[in-house]
């Protein structure tokens, strides 16, 4: 039996492969998904993303619980957290969602292959070679190689650990905290960005002590410096240590937990002790042992380098998801990019990914959702700017979800009105920052989106009075 030739072998099934390989599908591409681990999904279904944000939730009912009779809810008594039940809500939404891309690889006929691809060189007569070892079941199990006219590399990452440490039930990255048979009741978490706030913010939901150690001068250093000014005040409300210009010294390991000595932001040494710590910064990509070095795609400190197109310098063979030079290691900025690979191998028409339109959020509480510049990107740009910011204090919607902390700000061009950049904080505000991409996809004015219709009472109010604000005419601030 001839082998077969795909139009595209992807290498790796989380959000970026997957999307890759259904989109291909449907533009009537022949296409293999190649995953070494044995479930589809990659980290942000299986350890990330997506258990993440299930506990998360969790963690924001029991906050709700804890004032049911502010709500009119009594007999409730005193709750109690059933850890067993949070771990099996979680494992289930998972299963669900790997059954369901299963069923997705069936649907649209796309070879799965369960084992590791690396790369063989350059295309020969047109055909890449995989050099493939298979395990599992999938299909092409047995075969040495895969034979592509296109190949996308999606790899993703993994959590970096600091130099010395080891990753085991003390020690934590966004694997092994998933797994915990218990909430601890003290936490140590090493870094600021979206994952140490996120978990931060749901063990002290939980009813862990926690502090917080970041080496920059402020939390969540990627956003507007007012974002993590209101976060980091918010924190201090709910009772978490957050540092910020802390120098992590040493981790220990103790018979009672970990203990980790630090130099604060005056110079000064400390010391903290709890029953866990997180290792919560950053993420390395995947690019060593895929066969890189025998081609010629560049790489910027194991980055992979892109054109618009999302393929390498190395005709064919392309790179999508956490990967990629110069993008965010975000989900769907992974999914996009991979949808823009298949539209050019198909020769569909698409539009090239760009970075200051791809939105970030955090799924703290308070929530953080932003897209486009900060201020201080934008001075730094030159532009001559108009600001404007509302409070969710003054939105109905927020009083109705008890949620009035945070606020959004709107980073416009003075000359022209042009959206530059939206910063939420506060409730909803990854769902509510969906509306800024699309209006900065538009090129919409502030003009435009002041006439804007909001429905009342929302939290999407809370945009249309930012968006006054610019001009100093917000209705209810």
């Amino acid at each position: 039996m001839a082998e077969t030739i795909y139009d595209v072998a992807i290498i790796g099934a989380g959000p970026a492969g997957y999307t890759a390989a259904i989109r291909g599908a449907e533009y009537g591409l022949k296409v293999a998904l190649i995953e070494k681990q044995n479930r589809l999904g990659g980290t942000c279904l299986l350890v990330g993303c997506v258990p993440t944000k299930a506990m998360l939730f969790n963690a924001e009912i029991w906050d709700h619980l804890k004032h049911a009779t502010e709500y009119g809810i009594d007999g409730i008594g005193t709750p109690a957290l059933n850890w067993a039940a949070v771990m099996r809500r979680k494992n289930d939404i998972v299963a669900r969602h790997v059954k369901g891309l299963e069923f997705l690889m069936r649907k649209h006929k796309i070879a799965t292959i369960r084992g590791t691809a690396r790369l063989t060189g350059t295309a020969r007569d047109g055909m890449h070679t995989l050099e493939l070892a298979t395990e599992g079941e999938g299909e092409a199990n047995g075969a040495s190689s895969v034979q592509a006219k296109n190949i996308i590399l999606a790899t993703g990452s993994e959590a970096k650990m600091l130099p010395g440490l080891e990753a085991d039930s003390r020690i934590l990255t966004n694997i092994e905290i998933l797994s915990m048979d218990q909430p601890p009741k003290s936490l140590i978490v090493i870094g600021a960005g979206a994952v140490g706030v996120e978990f931060g913010s749901m063990f002290r939901s939980f009813g862990a002590e926690v502090t917080i150690l970041e080496f920059l001068p402020r939390l969540v250093p990627l956003e507007d410096e007012e974002v993590s000014k209101e976060l980091a005040r918010v924190f201090r409300k709910r009772g978490i240590d957050a540092n910020t210009g802390a120098r992590v010294d040493k981790v220990e390991k103790t018979d009672a937990g970990v203990r980790v000595s630090f130099t604060d932001a005056n110079g000064k040494s400390q010391v903290k002790e709890a029953e866990k710590v997180l290792v919560a910064v950053g993420r390395s990509p995947r690019t060593a042992n895929v066969g890189i070095e025998q081609t010629k795609i560049e790489l910027d400190r194991g980055f992979v380098k892109v054109d618009e197109t999302m393929q390498t310098a190395e005709p064919g063979i392309y790179a999508i998801g956490d990967i990629v030079a110069g993008f965010p290691q975000l989900a769907h900025s992974g999914s996009m990019s991979g949808m823009v690979a298949v539209a050019k191998i198909a020769g569909r028409p698409f539009r090239p990914v760009r970075r200051e339109r791809i939105p970030a959020c955090t799924f703290c509480e308070p929530q953080i959702g932003s897209v486009g510049l900060t201020e201080a990107q934008a001075r730094e740009k030159g532009f001559e700017l108009k600001v404007g910011k509302f409070p969710f204090g003054g939105n109905s919607k927020a009083s109705i979800v008890d949620s009035h902390d945070g606020f959004v700000k709107i980073v416009s061009d003075a000359k022209l009105g042009e959206i530059l950049g939206v910063h939420i904080i506060g409730p909803q505000a990854t769902e509510l920052i969906s509306e800024a991409v699309v209006a900065m996809d538009l090129e919409a004015t502030v003009e435009e989106l002041m006439f804007t219709v909001h429905a009342h009472p929302t939290l999407a109010e809370a945009m249309l009075d930012a968006y006054g604000a610019v001009e100093g005419m917000a209705i209810n601030g």
